[in-house]
């Protein structure tokens, strides 16, 4: 497992893990929350952009874009589900498994020197 997560890979799970903070960040905060919330928010989102910038370096664009939706939009969909008790119906189950095999596809058809 842990040389599935190396170099380049890694900065892009990182970098998926920052979308889902952004992202269910914006969902949460409005216009009348702290400052300090919106600043967590950006921070997010800028880092979660510096990894994929990091992890483009290294990996095909094309790949390094789609596993770092993936895991945001995985991520945040699990979290719905799980805390925010959003539907669980068949075909969504389907769909975000077909985006976990994709990502792990990707991840297993690239290049093996990362």
């Amino acid at each position: 497992m842990m040389a599935f997560l190396t170099g380049p890979w890694s900065l892009l799970v990182m970098g998926g893990v920052f979308e889902m903070a952004w992202a269910l960040g914006f969902k949460y905060v409005d216009r009348q929350a702290p400052l300090w919330q919106h600043a967590a928010v950006l921070a997010a989102l800028a880092a979660s952009m510096v990894l994929l910038f990091a992890a483009m370096k290294h990996l095909p664009a094309g790949t390094a874009y789609a596993v770092w939706t993936g895991i945001g939009t995985l991520g945040v969909a699990t979290i719905g589900i799980l805390v925010f008790k959003e539907p669980v119906t068949i075909a969504r189950i389907l769909f975000l498994t077909l985006i976990m095999v994709g990502i792990l596809g990707l991840r297993l058809s690239g290049d093996s020197s990362h």
